[in-house]
């Protein structure tokens, strides 16, 4: 304690319990979206790197300052996310930090607008800025302007999401390519369409919300059909535009077809299991999936 002020004095130890007490923090604000987020954006990054002369001695740059980023770009989008669904969360996820009082709302604000300008201060020394700025936009429309209440326009932020995430991650290593921008354009759309598998999973939380999202428009069992469908079609997709164009050999027939298979069990768990708990492993699935397709980008590019 401070002789003076009475204050207790910092110490190592307690400046230690804080960076732990942030870490734990942004990890739970995180950890849902880590596989949509961080973990695309690095492969890509890694696709880019490996299509023309990989510098192996710039990898470990790449590697560090690719993860700083797309932290920053999971966590501007899970706060702010947070923070406009609050109410909801406290029904289908309470272990997340706001609902468990593990921070106030003024804290998580306080944190996402210190998370705002270190991303886009390192989209800026990155030379991604452009893309950067596109998804800070996005994902302030999407969390504050209500935009997430509409199935329509929440699947088309994600769309620009994707773009703005798979184009920095490219863009950060080589310039962009009309071959890099076919295989970040294919993941990209696809989210018009089947991110609505995860609305399966959360008609609850959103009907209490009064949002209008597919399964609550159309309908729980038409909107299970159109989304196995859809994911029947991808399988189709993938292989003509992205792997035909680029020549089969073992590699790529093997990543494709891996590929084809986690769309067909997404669409008969779809259809055969009903339940949130499942619909929630089939999302998991779709973000697995969006992770093989940008790993097979490096084997394919």
């Amino acid at each position: 304690m401070h002789i003076l002020t009475g204050i207790p004095a910092a110490t190592p130890s307690r400046w230690l319990n804080a960076l732990r007490s942030e870490i734990t923090l942004y990890w739970k604000f995180n950890r849902y979206d880590i596989s949509a987020t961080v973990m695309p954006g690095m492969l890509f990054v890694l696709a880019a790197w490996h299509s023309q002369n990989p510098d192996w001695a710039a990898l470990p740059g790449l590697i560090v300052w690719g993860t700083i980023y797309f932290w920053l770009y999971c966590t501007t989008f899970c706060i702010s996310n947070q923070l406009a669904g609050e109410v909801e969360d406290r029904l289908n996820k309470p272990d997340r930090p706001l609902p468990s009082g593990l921070v106030s709302r003024r804290g998580a604000f306080v944190r996402w607008i210190i998370a705002m300008v270190l991303f886009a201060a390192v989209g800026w020394w990155l030379g991604v800025l452009e893309w950067t700025l596109l998804w800070q936009v996005t994902l302030t429309l999407h969390n504050f302007a209500q935009l997430a209440r509409h199935y329509w326009f929440k699947n088309l932020s994600m769309v620009f999401g994707a773009i703005a995430q798979l184009a920095a991650a490219w863009q950060m290593v080589r310039p962009l390519t009309l071959e890099a921008w076919s295989w970040l354009l294919v993941p990209a759309i696809t989210l018009l369409s089947h991110a609505s598998l995860q609305d399966l999973r959360d008609m609850e939380g959103d009907r209490m919300n009064r949002r209008r999202t597919l399964p609550i428009v159309f309908g729980e069992w038409p909107s299970r059909v159109f989304i196995a469908i859809a994911f029947a079609l991808l399988a189709v997709l993938t292989h003509a535009a992205l792997f035909v164009p680029n020549g089969l050999n073992a590699g790529t027939l093997l990543l494709d077809g891996l590929l084809a298979g986690m769309c067909l069990v997404i669409a008969g768990r779809v259809l055969l299991l009903r339940n949130p708990a499942a619909d929630h492993v089939s999302y998991m699935l779709y973000t697995y999936w969006y992770c093989l397709v940008l790993a097979a980008a490096i084997v394919a590019l």
